[in-house]
């Protein structure tokens, strides 16, 4: 059973919508992500993507992604588009600090997601040279845990020390995102603390949907009783005010949103996120499936797709069926997130369910 929302809430909601509303309309480009590489030196349990030590296709080259930076620069101003760089694990390319000075130099600020394993201080040093502005690391609990959930004995160890290179450097923004699993759950509140004592002072979490590898991993499923325990930890986390914690981008929370994150929730796949993948296929976050690419950068003009497809992510009325059908949610949820749709359009699982109590 649907809990009604809080006035407070519902009054919030209204306007973030209409605020979204016309982002929609305006759908300015914010953040490009590039999946630069397939290539990766960890076996996660959950990921998303089709990754391995030597990818079946090679790494997408630098002169190629920067043609589309050329194209977003002809109708953007440059130093308003984020370019994210994802993998694989971007710590794999041996060019990554010319491809980042490269974006750089062309006015884009950029940052990168790593899982830490081949970051050393000297790596570091030289990818700030290189313009890096920003950095997100992954650590899924502590050793036993996120080793076991990365598939390397190393890998704990090495992602706390990419952690506290990034937390020594002056005026680095940089966060650390955890995959929430049956494992990690039970010590959020000890690894808020450890987080804290090596310097970390943004912090998101996320849960598992079932996709890729963690579609039948049912040791990477919470709960609906410790997934709300997720949301409560996050919750009492913010009020105190110690670390900047904040839930991912996933799904609508009812009268969670406000509380659990900066912002309320509204997918931005296709509205102000857009991606490059390795093969050149124009998407919106890396993680949504392959029925939803809008184009190939081999054979279209990136901003030319930007500007006039993307019409699944920007209408979504096609999402009002099923589930979504007589939600009366729906007019904040959307539909939830592009990445929770499977190759027909149906929601592989609903947030908003989750949390309800029966």
């Amino acid at each position: 059973m649907n809990e009604p929302l809080s006035l407070r809430h519902r009054l919030g909601l209204e306007i973030a919508r209409k605020l979204n509303n016309d982002l929609v309309n305006r759908h300015p480009l914010k953040q490009l992500f590039w999946e630069c590489t397939l290539r990766c030196n960890l076996h996660c349990r959950h990921c998303g993507s089709d990754c391995k030590k030597m990818a079946g296709h090679p790494d997408m080259p630098k002169e190629d992604f920067l043609k589309v930076l050329d194209s977003v620069a002809r109708q953007t101003d440059p130093h308003k588009v984020f370019v994210i760089i994802t993998g694989g694990e971007p710590l794999m390319r041996e060019d990554l600090e010319e491809c980042g000075r490269a974006i750089y130099d062309k006015g884009f600020p950029w940052g990168m997601v790593t899982n830490g394993l081949y970051m050393t201080r000297e790596r570091f040093r030289r990818l700030r040279s290189s313009g890096l502005h920003t950095a997100t690391v992954s650590l899924d609990g502590f050793a036993a845990d996120h080793n076991w959930m990365r598939g390397n004995a190393q890998s704990f160890e090495r992602a706390v020390e990419a952690i506290r290179i990034m937390a020594e450097e002056p005026g680095f923004v940089f966060d650390v995102v955890t995959c929430v699993n049956k494992h990690s759950y039970m010590r959020l509140e000890e690894m808020k603390e450890f987080l804290l004592s090596i310097g970390v002072r943004r912090w998101r979490l996320f849960t598992v949907f079932p996709v890729g590898r963690a579609a039948k991993d049912l040791e990477l499923q919470l709960s609906n009783e410790d997934f709300r325990g997720v949301m409560d930890f996050i919750k009492g986390t913010r009020k105190e005010g110690r670390i900047r914690l904040n839930y991912g981008c996933e799904g609508f929370l009812g009268n969670y949103e406000g509380e659990v994150r900066d912002y309320f929730f509204a997918c931005q796949a296709g509205v102000s996120v857009g991606s490059v993948l390795v093969d050149g296929a124009i998407s919106a976050c890396p993680s949504i499936r392959a029925d939803y690419h809008q184009g190939n950068i081999y054979q279209d003009d990136f901003m030319e797709v930007w500007n006039t497809r993307y019409q699944p992510y920007r209408d979504r009325e096609w999402m009002r069926k099923g589930e979504c059908g007589d939600c009366r949610f729906f007019r904040y949820c959307k539909g939830s997130g592009m990445h929770l749709r499977d190759g027909n359009g149906e929601l592989l699982f609903c947030h908003l369910k989750r949390i309800q109590k029966l």
